[in-house]
């Protein structure tokens, strides 16, 4: 078993990470490329950044020893029915030596199974998108959100970077001061906090500059409203108590009342210590006292165990969980 190796992918908005591992436990390499969200990034562009982390994981190991592999990716049903991106991702596959077969599945499956190796449970995510999911014998069964962008993701670091842009824009609309935020905002954008004679005038070039970047990148401003938030800063901390409440009713649209199963919490924005993730952890204890709130683990982790499970040499998955999700056990 210690020379059958598997191959897990966590590919997000801003980062794709990767990790080969031997059935023994053993980590034999690490990859990290940049966003490989199709969706987000275009088919070509993703496949590229899947190819850096995976060469990055794979260095110094003999690909024919590779079993099995799983890719996390947001979005995955798009990619799945998209015949330009399947191959673009079959070719980057290939293109890192790699001949076994490999299955792509859902952020928010990786994400639950890096925080706990029960077969039932729900998972919340809130990174640069946000969803919530109920996990049935480690299939996702039912989502909530992670509609995207433009029509969803409540609560995730687009949403929290787009709302303290709105909040500033009104803020300038009035005439009234941009407040501790807004002027992080202005400065992270137009590079100076001042405010030009004709607040208008400031508002315009913000639009601009927001408008000729990808949207995606108004996630980038979350780390802003949570520094702010950290600091008292009234604006931030009404945007980080709407995302928490967003957010976990997005979950309990999908989970019963009373559920006694685990809750997984993952994401940048949901593990580590973050008021986002305060908030949204008081909130699940109070809606399902008797569950279990674990924080989700390495991604890249999870999506190697989810590989590993079904070989036929692997005759306890449980156990198995804890020596390649260490972070989990």
């Amino acid at each position: 078993m210690s020379d059958t190796v598997v191959v897990g992918l966590d590919v997000g908005g801003t980062s794709t990470r990767a990790v080969a591992v031997t059935l023994a436990g053993e980590r034999l390499g690490t990859g990290r490329g940049g966003g490989g969200n199709p969706t987000s990034h275009g088919a070509e562009r993703a496949a590229a950044e899947l190819l850096t982390a995976l060469r990055g994981a794979l260095h110094g190991v003999d690909p024919t020893r590779v079993r099995a592999g799983i890719i996390g990716l947001a979005g995955a049903g798009r990619l799945l029915a998209d015949p330009h991106g399947r191959a673009a991702f079959d070719r980057a596959w290939s293109q890192a030596g790699l001949r076994c077969p490999y299955a792509v599945h859902g952020d928010a499956l990786v994400g639950y199974a890096s925080g706990t190796a029960a077969p039932d449970g729900t998972v919340l995510i809130a990174g640069t998108g946000a969803i919530a999911a109920q996990v049935r014998d480690l299939r996702l069964d039912r989502t909530a959100d992670g509609h995207g962008w433009l029509l969803g993701d409540t609560g995730s670091g687009f949403w929290l970077g787009r709302e303290a842009v709105r909040r500033l824009l009104a803020a300038l609309d009035a005439g009234a001061d941009p407040g501790p935020l807004g002027r992080r905002v202005l400065t992270e954008l137009l590079g100076s906090a001042e405010v030009a004679a004709r607040p208008r005038d400031t508002a315009d070039a913000l639009v601009q500059a927001v408008t000729r970047r990808p949207p995606v990148e108004l996630a980038r401003l979350a780390p802003l409203v949570v520094a702010g938030a950290v600091d008292g800063e009234p604006v931030a901390t009404g945007l980080i108590g709407e995302a928490a409440a967003s957010l976990v009713e997005s979950a309990a649209r999908i989970r019963p009342a009373g559920a006694t199963s685990p809750v997984v919490l993952g994401g940048g924005l949901l593990t580590g210590d973050t008021p986002l993730a305060a908030a949204v952890r008081a909130e699940t204890a109070r809606r399902w006292p008797d569950a279990a709130v674990r924080s989700a683990g390495d991604g890249a982790a999870g999506a190697a165990w989810l590989a590993a499970r079904d070989l036929p040499e692997v005759t306890d998955p449980v156990a198995l969980h804890a020596l390649l999700v260490p972070e989990a056990a």
